[in-house]
């Protein structure tokens, strides 16, 4: 039998930067050939990377994407390689694929449906690619058809369709014309950003459009936080007729993943091979793509560690562990030396190597966090033993320091001017947001000492309404849980309490979440001053993610949910206003990662007006019907 090997492998990419970029496709190239692969797909735009958002479009990154191009052609001997890049035509820009073959371009293909919802805005910079046409195209030593086209190689027919392409209906998108040119293979690189649970639809594509099609299907994925917001799993996957060949595992620390399959196209017999395992529960999808994240923003922002505000509570505890299990999988996967090599601390290597495995993550832990716990008169033991006994289980440097004299010579300062006492009968926000923001000074005083990135720990749920101190809590370079609500950080500290195996987290988990800005007689709660956070969540989904009118969300809701109609319209008028009134804060949150389905980052997912009209006459309506007449 004359069985063709085929592969695709992720890279981890990293926009506009070109010898990295460069060095990771040859690195792929050689693989492959050494694996003796005979067709390899890479993801797309893998030269320039996906994210360089409005660089492309200028005139010189599509030029030096194609010299790049260029310098690649050599490496192509006895091996057809897949390679994306930006290509512009008579002042158009085009998301193309460029395939090479034993040192020549067979032709170049182009984007036919751009991306244009949620995180993705494509068309601000490309020109969608008409199904059917071609032309010849010219730079350089570069002459070839561009367009759509069908490749003849190694003995089958070769098509593609590139990332969105494929997300479309099946009577319009590309392969619907493929197919009745009896193409044996459809190559898809990708730049498909990830979510939680996205992976499930994505299996489900690839394997039905490879019956559908009547083809195998391969599908090349980016890998890594390419650009600092956006995740990308690194999925590779391999189908035909229905049934999933092959796939790599996802999240990878290495720069480049790959992963093949042998295909007899004249009689369809596949090489028996086992099946890579992936694991698609919702936790351990956050544990890998959180860790990935933090791991590319740390080394390719050049910062030497992590330092956070820990105050026991569910989002510091879940951003502490999240680093602590970045430095534990890292070296699990890479080995110690190679871990500490990529992330900029080689000569460390010399103090831990000869250390037990347990100890070895301990010391290197205390290299990369540090955490402070930063009291006043309001805090209590409780969150002060979470704190310590959790940065204790990880490794982590841990500080206590309190700031009730700067918060004292604030107040002061400010009855001076005001003359009068200030009280909390009369300044409660005030007096609550001077304790956030004082702590703000000492902890970003200690990350520039470090050079290290200090963590902000806003989730989205209070990102939603507000409930965060803008130069307090909201202080920082990065916000690695701004993406996803607090129910799902609390249900993950559980999941890792009872999975990762740190003691301190049972301290954590025992606590109700509270802001501990308030005396202590006044047993203040977030969902106290806020709401119950599943509701919250669910009016969000509603009202933020799908876009609900107020009243449409209490009509969904007051089915779904066993709670009295007025209660309910309450706290959808709460949300409303403090979403309304607070869009500010939101525009000056640190950056995010994208891991939900959605997220509330107003320069990826979501955008709305800071200066609105806050829902008033929708909140009326609402407030008049459930509300105003049940009192009459």
């Amino acid at each position: 039998m004359a069985y063709l090997k085929i592969a695709g492998a992720a890279l981890n990419q990293t926009p506009l930067d070109w010898e990295n970029n460069t060095k990771n496709i040859l690195t792929a190239i050689d693989e492959a050939k050494n694996k003796h692969v005979e067709i390899l797909c890479l993801p797309e735009l893998c030269i320039t990377g996906y994210g360089c958002e409005d660089m492309f479009l200028s005139e010189w990154v599509p030029e030096k994407a194609l010299d790049i191009l260029i310098s690649i052609i050599p490496h192509t001997e006895n091996i057809t390689v897949s390679v994306g890049l930006p290509v512009k035509i008579k002042n158009n820009l085009y998301n193309a694929a460029c395939l090479l073959s034993n040192g020549k371009i067979l032709g170049i293909s182009a984007k036919q449906f751009l991306a244009n919802d949620g995180v993705h805005y494509e068309p601000r910079w490309f020109t969608e690619w008409e199904a059917g046409k071609t032309t010849h195209f010219n730079y350089k030593t570069i002459s070839c058809e561009f367009g759509d086209l069908v490749y003849k190689t190694h003995g089958i027919t070769l098509a593609y369709e590139i990332c969105e392409d494929a997300w479309r209906c099946d009577t319009e998108r590309p392969a619907c014309r493929h197919v009745l040119k009896n193409t044996d293979l459809i190559l898809n690189p990708s730049a498909s950003h990830f979510a939680l649970g996205k992976s499930d639809f994505r299996y489900h594509l690839i394997s039905s459009s490879s019956k559908t099609f009547n083809c195998t299907y391969l599908y090349s994925n980016l890998l890594g936080n390419e650009a600092g917001r956006m995740i990308y799993d690194g999925e590779v996957l391999i189908a035909k007729d229905g049934k999933l060949l092959q796939r790599n595992n996802r999240f990878s620390f290495n720069n480049v993943d790959l992963v093949s399959c042998e295909i007899d196209f004249q009689t369809g017999k596949v090489k028996e091979n086992a099946l890579n395992p992936d694991y698609r529960e919702k936790e351990f999808e956050f544990r890998e793509a959180i860790t990935l994240a933090l791991f590319d923003y740390l080394r390719k922002s050049k910062s030497q560690g992590f330092v956070l505000s820990l105050s026991g509570g569910a989002d510091s505890s879940a951003c502490a562990v999240a680093v602590a299990e970045m430095i534990r999988k890292g070296c699990k996967e890479l080995g110690t030396e190679k871990f500490l090599i990529k992330t900029g601390k080689q000569n460390l290597y010399a103090q831990v190597k000869n250390e037990p495995k347990d100890k070895q993550l301990q010391l290197i832990t205390a290299h990369f966090l540090t955490c402070v716990y930063q009291s006043t008169r309001n805090s209590g033991e409780e969150t002060l033993e979470a704190a310590k006994e959790l940065a204790l289980s990880i490794g982590a440097v841990f500080h206590h320091w309190s700031v009730d004299e700067e918060v004292e010579g604030y107040k002061k300062k400010t009855e001076i001017a005001l003359g009068r006492s200030l009280s909390w009968e009369t300044d409660d926000l005030a007096l609550q947001n001077i304790q956030a923001r004082t702590r703000a000074p000492g902890i970003w005083m200690l990350a520039n000492i470090k050079r290290a990135l200090l963590i902000t720990t806003s989730n989205r749920s209070e990102g939603d309404v507000g409930y965060a101190t803008m130069d307090g809590d909201t202080a920082g370079s990065i916000a690695p849980i701004a993406g996803v609500d607090k129910p799902f950080i609390r249900s993950w500290l559980s999941w890792a309490e009872r999975n990762l195996h740190y003691p301190g987290l049972k301290y954590v988990n025992s606590l109700a979440p509270t802001a501990e800005l308030r005396p202590p007689e006044e047993t203040q709660t977030d969902e106290a001053d806020l709401m119950p956070y599943p509701i919250l969540r669910e009016i969000e989904v509603l009202g933020i993610a799908e876009k609900h009118s107020p009243l449409e969300v209490h009509q969904r809701l007051k089915e779904k949910l066993d709670i009295e109609d007025s209660l309910l319209a309450k706290y959808i008028i709460k949300f409303f206003k403090l979403w309304s009134i607070n869009q500010w804060k939101r525009e000056r949150t640190a950056p995010s990662f994208h891991i939900d389905a959605f997220n509330i980052d107003p320069r990826s997912w979501c955008r709305f007006p800071i200066l609105n009209g806050g829902f008033s006459e929708e909140l009326e309506q609402l407030k008049k019907k459930y509300i105003t007449n049940k009192v009459h």
